[in-house]
């Protein structure tokens, strides 16, 4: 895979996992706290700004701190070296699966409870980083699925602890900031936009994981079973 292929699957993954229902959640909870000044719009701008670095640093800290410590091992660099392929095939088929709603539902681990958020409610420009970083490491089914087991097989296989992973995580805060402007600059449209995406993101979602399903059986059985590709 080219660089650039995997830079615009990264900003994929983390555009679907903004959308999908659990990180959906946190990031209208961010909404809520970027609209409580309507009337200032640079403060709107900034929040959604900050916010949007908040997510990506905490992704590629995570993302650093996981692959630095596998390359550091020689044997589970020879280990990713020689078999990521055949690691891929099953692990597109389990995110896959969970995109599907087949596996995974009802488990979640949120870092930013309630009575956080009242009080970043409450504080100045700087909680909208602090929300952002604590929202990233709140993970449900479908955004672990896509960080574990489609964002960082993705980076090690390029090698990339930063810039995969920046992107993936500026894809997840993507919607923060459109709606930030859309606070500073048309706050009537924000209720429209928050229900076109619900509505678009089951679609979408279920779309991508027929993708990684059929992407998982594929590679699966050419590199588990050692099945010719030709025959595909």
């Amino acid at each position: 895979m080219t660089l650039w292929l995997a830079i615009g699957s990264a900003a994929w993954l983390g555009m679907l996992t903004s959308i999908s229902p659990c990180p959906l959640a946190t990031n209208i909870a961010a909404v809520s706290f970027i609209g409580r000044q309507v009337g200032n719009p640079r403060f709107a701008v900034w929040s959604g700004l900050l916010y949007s670095v908040g997510r990506t640093t905490a992704y590629v800290a995570l993302a650093g701190l996981l692959l630095a410590g596998l390359m550091a091992s020689d044997a589970v660099s020879r280990f990713l070296q020689s078999y990521l392929n055949v690691v891929l095939g099953p692990l597109l088929l389990v995110v896959g699966l969970i995109l599907l709603e087949m596996l995974g539902t009802g488990m979640s681990f949120n870092l930013a409870n309630k009575r956080l958020q009242e009080r970043a409610a409450a504080g100045g420009l700087p909680w909208a980083a602090a929300l952002g970083f604590l929202f990233a490491l709140s993970f449900c089914p479908v955004s672990a699925g896509l960080y574990f087991g489609a964002l960082l097989p993705l980076a090690a296989g390029q090698g990339s602890r930063l810039l995969v992973p920046g992107v993936y995580g500026i894809g997840t805060a993507l919607p923060v900031v459109v709606f930030a402007f859309l606070i500073a600059f048309g706050g009537q449209y924000v209720g429209k936009a928050f229900n076109r995406l619900i509505q678009v993101e089951r679609w979408v979602r279920f779309a991508t994981g027929i993708v990684f399903v059929v992407t998982g059986l594929y590679a699966s059985l050419t590199h588990v079973y050692g099945m010719p590709s030709m025959i595909w």
